[in-house]
């Protein structure tokens, strides 16, 4: 009897963890779409179920990372590079959901810091592995990614999610659409919906090659002297 009660009791939780998941999910395709998000590309994905969706306890921590990893090079394995259609990898984190912009800022690059650490792969050629330099981009499982970080307390409405989060844009994508001759239209055409939604234009944004896009990753807005806050000092 008390085996057959622990074993209801696990499957109990395991229902509702994953319950739990398919709630978030909806959180944020109601985000995107309900909410009219200034992303086209986003809502795109979301529209189409294209977004490879997992979430994580433990944000900040080495361990976390391994499982990102794992699924990152999953996600990678089975990305049809072929095709014109793209496909989003967003790491949503359960525990706590309230940060400062600056907690959220030092929590995010120390994920980042620690995939970086268990990544054995070699930066991808394509990008600069330098992150003071103009071509720098995140590089994971040999391939570059924009990464936009997302929670709740974010000063810009558009990166305002229902829980802490990254998503992983592969660089590939960006050159995907230059190649289709899209790229500026669907560029300008976010920017003017996101100035419709907050008001100003997000001062962090640049295009690829301008300057060092590290800066944009966190969403917060940062100077001059900002100074790249990578731990281990891998790269």
């Amino acid at each position: 009897m008390a085996s057959e009660i622990e074993l209801n009791s696990t499957k109990k939780r395991k229902s509702e963890i994953h319950i739990d998941d398919k709630k978030i999910k909806e959180q944020f395709t109601d985000f995107i779409l309900e909410q009219d998000h200034p992303c086209m590309m986003a809502q795109t994905v979301f529209s189409m179920d294209k977004v490879d969706f997992h979430t994580y306890e433990n944000f900040g921590s080495k361990n976390t990372a391994r499982k990102i990893l794992e699924d990152l090079k999953t996600y990678i394995e089975n990305y049809d590079f072929e095709s014109n259609e793209f496909l989003t990898f967003l790491a949503v984190f359960k525990g706590r959901s309230s940060f400062s912009e600056e907690q959220f800022e030092t929590v995010l690059w120390k994920q980042l810091d620690f995939l970086s650490e268990v990544d054995t792969d070699p930066w991808d050629p394509t990008v600069s592995s330098d992150p003071f330099h103009k071509d720098f981009s995140f590089s994971l499982g040999g391939k570059a990614f924009y990464i936009v970080g997302l929670h709740p307390n974010s000063s810009r409405i558009a990166r305002q999610s229902p829980y802490p989060a990254m998503a992983f844009n592969l660089h590939w994508q960006f050159e995907k659409l230059r190649e289709m001759n899209t790229y500026e239209k669907v560029r300008d055409k976010i920017r003017e919906r996101d100035m419709e939604l907050q008001g100003s234009i997000n001062p962090m944004l640049k295009d690829f090659g301008e300057t060092s896009e590290a800066k944009q990753y966190s969403g917060k807005k940062v100077g001059k002297e900002w100074e790249f806050p990578f731990l281990s000092g891998k790269l």
